[in-house]
């Protein structure tokens, strides 16, 4: 990756810049995919697309200092956005009454089996990349 040589801005310019960058292109994706008929998809094509653009920017010139920071603190400061959705959600939860047991055992018991074929999976997966290492050296060792 090439080093990215920039002038340095101050962050509420560099902020202005990314927010910028971000909004003409899902727009340009929303305004592409009215055109192809398929509204719906604009979202996930202006994502694509920006991350092709941030892909080739970075290959080809390198990524300035500026938008590596602007976007890191938009990053940080974007979890502030979920607050009233998980505010609202819990609210939501409690006003369930007598099924808040049975959603939260649903919610609890759906997120712990997927997580425990992973486990299980990765587990499988280390201890054969182990055991083949082991036998690598073992076969390596016995050469002369």
């Amino acid at each position: 990756m090439k080093s990215a040589h920039s002038p340095h801005l101050p962050l509420w310019l560099a902020l202005i810049l990314t927010l910028t960058m971000v909004i003409v292109v899902r727009e340009t994706a929303v305004v592409l995919c009215q055109m192809a008929g398929i509204e719906k998809a604009a979202n996930i094509v202006g994502l694509v697309a920006m991350f092709v653009i941030l892909m080739a920017w970075r290959l080809l010139k390198g990524l300035p200092s500026w938008l590596t920071q602007a976007s890191n603190t938009l990053l940080v400061d974007s979890g502030f956005a979920f607050l009233p959705v998980s505010a609202g959600a819990g609210l939501l939860l409690f006003a369930l009454g007598d099924e808040l047991l049975g959603v939260m055992i649903t919610m609890i018991v759906s997120t712990l089996i997927p997580l425990w074929g992973l486990a299980l999976l990765a587990n499988r997966w280390l201890n054969h990349a182990a055991n083949t290492d082991s036998t690598t050296t073992t076969e390596q060792k016995g050469q002369p």
